[in-house]
C-alpha cells in the first residue's frame, strides 16, 4: 500500500512539474468594473455564447444593460445558458435574445444575417468568439476542413454580411477571438483545406493565424467608416474548447485539478473581450491585438499585409463573395 502511495506521489509530482513547464500559471486577472448602464441601448452579438468565455462575456454584458444576441449552434444549451446568466445578472439587466447560428454551414450564416437585418435596427458590437479545437478530421457542410471552416471562414462570411449594418451603426466594434497558438502555424496556401495532410494541432494554429490576418486586412478595409476591428488572445482558459483532446482516464482527475491551478476561469478569460467591447480607451483603435487588456506585439507572420490580402481574396472566393 505504501509503495503504491509513493509511486502515485512521484508520478503526480512529476506531472504537476510538467504542467508548470507547459502551462505557466496565468496571472490572476483583475475583473473589470464599469458603470452599470455602460452598455444600455447597445446591441451586441456574441457567437458561441452558450459556454466558456462566450457565456461569461454575455453575462457581463447583460449586467451592463446590453441587448445580447447569443448566436449559438445548440439551441437547448443556449437556452440553459441564457437562463443561468439572467439569474446571475440581478434585477436590473439588459435583454437576451437567442438565435441559431451554425458556423459550419454558410447557409446557416446567411439565414442568421437575414434575420438580423429583419429584426435589428443596429449592431453596436460583433464578437466573433465561437471556435473548435483540434477535432478529428471532418468537413463542414460546404466541404471545408472543420477548424478552418468554423474558426475562420464562418466568421469571415458572418462579418462581411453584417458590415452594412455595422457601418450604419457606427461607431461600432468588431472583436475577433484568436489564440497564442497562432505562433505554431502558418497559412498553407497550397493546401488550405488540408486535403493532403491533416494535423489537428497545426490546423487549429492556422485558423487562429487566419483570425489575425483577417483582422489586419479588415482594419485596412474599414478605415474611415467608424467601424473598428481588433483581435485578442485570451490565454489558457478552463472551457469545453478542448473536449476533443484525449486525456488518459487515470490522468483526468489530476488534469482537472491542475487546470484550476494553472488556467484562467471563463470569467477571467472574458475580461479582454469585455474591455474591447466597452472601454472608451480603445475608441477608434483598430487593427490591433490585445492580451490581458493590453496591446500585444505579434509575430511578423501575423502582421504580413501581403499574406493578409491573399488570404482575404481566397476566403472571399471560398465563401461565395468573390463577385
Amino acid at each position: 500500500m505504501s509503495t503504491a502511495v509513493f509511486v502515485a506521489a512521484v508520478v503526480g509530482g512529476g506531472l504537476l512539474f510538467l504542467f508548470r513547464r507547459l502551462f505557466p500559471p496565468e496571472k490572476a486577472m483583475s475583473l473589470l468594473r464599469y458603470p452599470a448602464d455602460t452598455m444600455r441601448g447597445k446591441t451586441v452579438i456574441v457567437t458561441g455564447a452558450n459556454s466558456g468565455i462566450g457565456k461569461a462575456l454575455a453575462g457581463e454584458l447583460l449586467k451592463l444593460r446590453a441587448r445580447v444576441i447569443m448566436a449559438c449552434r445548440d439551441q437547448r444549451s443556449a437556452e440553459e445558458a441564457a437562463q443561468d446568466i439572467k439569474n446571475q445578472a440581478g434585477p436590473e439587466q439588459g435583454e437576451v435574445v437567442i438565435k441559431h447560428l451554425d458556423l459550419a454551414s454558410l447557409r446557416s450564416v446567411r439565414r442568421f444575417c437575414e434575420e438580423i437585418y429583419k429584426e435589428e435596427s443596429k449592431i453596436d458590437v460583433l464578437i466573433n468568439n465561437a471556435g473548435i479545437y483540434q477535432c478529428p478530421y471532418t468537413k463542414t457542410e460546404d466541404g471545408f476542413e472543420m477548424q478552418l471552416g468554423v474558426n475562420h471562414l464562418g466568421h469571415f462570411l458572418l462579418t462581411h454580411l453584417l458590415l452594412d449594418l455595422l457601418k450604419t451603426s457606427a461607431p461600432s466594434r468588431i472583436i475577433v477571438v484568436s489564440s497564442k497558438l497562432y505562433k505554431h502555424g502558418h497559412i498553407n496556401f497550397d493546401d488550405l483545406n488540408s486535403e493532403n495532410n491533416y494535423d489537428k494541432a497545426f490546423c487549429y494554429s492556422q485558423s487562429k493565424l487566419a483570425n489575425l490576418l483577417f483582422t489586419l486586412e479588415l482594419a485596412h478595409q474599414l478605415k474611415g467608416t467608424g467601424v473598428t476591428v481588433n483581435a485578442l488572445t485570451p490565454g489558457i482558459v478552463r472551457t469545453r474548447l478542448g473536449r476533443h483532446v484525449q486525456i488518459p482516464f487515470l490522468a483526468k482527475p489530476l488534469f482537472n485539478l491542475a487546470s484550476h491551478v494553472f488556467f484562467k476561469s471563463p470569467l477571467e478569460g472574458a475580461q479582454t473581450p469585455l474591455y474591447l467591447a466597452c472601454s472608451p480607451e480603445v475608441e477608434g483603435v483598430s487593427g490591433k491585438c490585445f492580451a490581458n487588456c493590453k496591446e500585444e506585439e505579434l509575430m511578423p507572420k501575423a502582421t504580413d499585409d501581403e499574406a493578409a490580402k491573399k488570404l482575404w481574396d481566397i476566403s472571399r472566393r471560398m465563401v461565395g463573395l468573390a463577385n
